[in-house]
């Protein structure tokens, strides 16, 4: 039989398909380094591992329904009432203001020879509101019945006092109750931003209020 005849170029030929074959690997690994390599920025990757406990995202001045509540009694020891714990507490006179970050219970003590009406919680605790309070908008008057006593409540909406550290302003929703009795009457105010949930914790504010003489 005779010998089969091996052209020259065939060795090339076959240097050349590895060479590109190579050529073509290489490419594809690159490319999949590239789509898995960490972002350039060298922020780390969000875990795809689902969190244990849900996460609760509440509007700003929203009182989280964890929130505890201590019993708060006036300094001539004439009435009591829950207010959040954990909230800073300022003194001014009469008034006792508790706070956190957005929220705000109010109380002030004052005398009075009768009982609060609509009428007269318009034309006297309504109307200095309106003058001290920007932008104070009237909503709603009423007489309310709590545990502590029937009274008048009021809401409305008005501007903060400008942040001292942005300057910004917040649009506020307020409540406020007058409690009377014996010649003593205490304003409690409930401020808040405005669409925030606080109906359950202002209820436990309200509804806790107690006369203790």
């Amino acid at each position: 039989m005779p010998e089969r005849q091996v052209s020259p170029r065939e060795p090339s030929n076959r240097r050349a398909v590895r060479i590109a074959a190579l050529a073509a690997t290489i490419a594809v690994l690159a490319t999949l380094t590239a789509c898995t390599a960490a972002p350039a920025t060298g922020a780390p990757s969000p875990s795809s591992v689902p969190s244990a406990f849900p996460t609760e995202v509440s509007p700003p001045g929203d009182v989280p329904d964890t929130q505890a509540y201590v019993a708060y009694t006036a300094p001539d020891g004439s009435f009591s009432l829950k207010v959040p714990e954990g909230w800073a507490q300022s003194t001014t006179g009469s008034s006792t203001t508790f706070t956190d970050k957005l929220n705000s219970v109010a109380l002030e003590s004052t005398a009075a020879t009768s009982a609060p009406t609509v009428a007269s919680a318009k034309a006297k605790e309504l109307a200095h509101l309106a003058a001290v309070l920007p932008k104070f908008s009237l909503t709603t008057v009423t007489t309310f019945t709590r545990p502590g006593g029937r009274g008048v409540m009021a809401t409305y909406l008005a501007d903060s006092a400008p942040s001292p550290v942005t300057g910004s302003v917040v649009r506020d929703a307020g409540e406020l109750f007058l409690f009377w009795k014996n010649g003593k009457q205490v304003a409690v105010t409930l401020t808040s931003p405005q669409g925030a949930d606080n109906v359950d914790p202002w209820n436990i504010v309200t509804r806790s209020f107690l006369w203790l003489k």
